[in-house]
């Protein structure tokens, strides 16, 4: 029974076929122009900072609304902006906090 042909088989290596696209070629990637869809770590981070700033201002801008005429503004909306903009500033502060304490373990290895 032979399970390999002659011709991918020599000594101990085995010359191996890639039969699904979604496999490793085992070839290094080719330095490919680097498109739109992909971003660094630094640059989702401040994607992430300029939403949580967006959102604390949208709901300072509803706030002074209310503030200064209070037909033009439902009670409903300014609650749920500052609900969005809280929880935002809350997760950006705990990512930050979590950054920090990494980078404080990282320094102090011994």
């Amino acid at each position: 029974m032979d399970i390999f042909d002659s011709m991918h088989v020599s000594g101990h290596k085995i010359g191996l076929e890639r039969t699904n696209p979604r496999h490793l070629s085992g070839k290094l990637p080719q330095n490919q122009p680097e498109d739109s869809s992909t971003t660094g770590f630094s640059q989702a981070m401040v994607k992430a900072l300029n939403g949580a700033n967006a959102l604390q201002q949208e709901s300072t801008s509803l706030t002074q609304a209310m503030l200064t005429d209070p037909e033009s503004v439902d009670s409903h909306d300014v609650t749920i902006a500052m609900a969005k903009a809280n929880m935002a500033v809350t997760m950006t502060k705990s990512v930050v906090d979590g950054a920090i304490r990494a980078y404080k373990e990282i320094i102090s290895l011994r």
